[in-house]
């Protein structure tokens, strides 16, 4: 069940959102980009997540001329460059202390 803090759009809010038609936006489910609540896309919810990861999808597949799997590829990359980058601060961060703290 979502959470009450998530915001959550139908199909129409969405395309306005993020300026894409509904043929594109149901691509970018299809490769399993984006995963919306509902059973079709006339019943779809998307949260504000899948709006931030839309507008990047289609600026990776634009600017990069990638075809979507390579969008899907690259979303997936960043993301665990992003976790790997956490988690290495977070290994500094206690390295600091145990060095200053011997």
């Amino acid at each position: 069940m979502s959470s009450p803090h998530v915001v959550q759009v139908n199909m129409t809010e969405f395309c306005e959102a993020t300026d894409l038609s509904v043929a594109y936006v149901i691509e970018i489910v299809e490769h399993g980009i984006l995963e919306p609540e509902g059973a079709s896309p006339e019943s779809w919810r998307f949260t504000d997540y899948e709006l931030a990861v839309a507008k990047r999808a289609s600026a990776l597949r634009k600017d990069l001329e990638l075809e979507w799997e390579g969008v899907a590829l690259a979303l997936d990359l960043l993301e665990e460059v992003q976790l790997l980058r956490s988690e290495n601060q977070m290994l500094k961060q206690r390295l600091g202390r145990l060095v200053q703290n011997p």
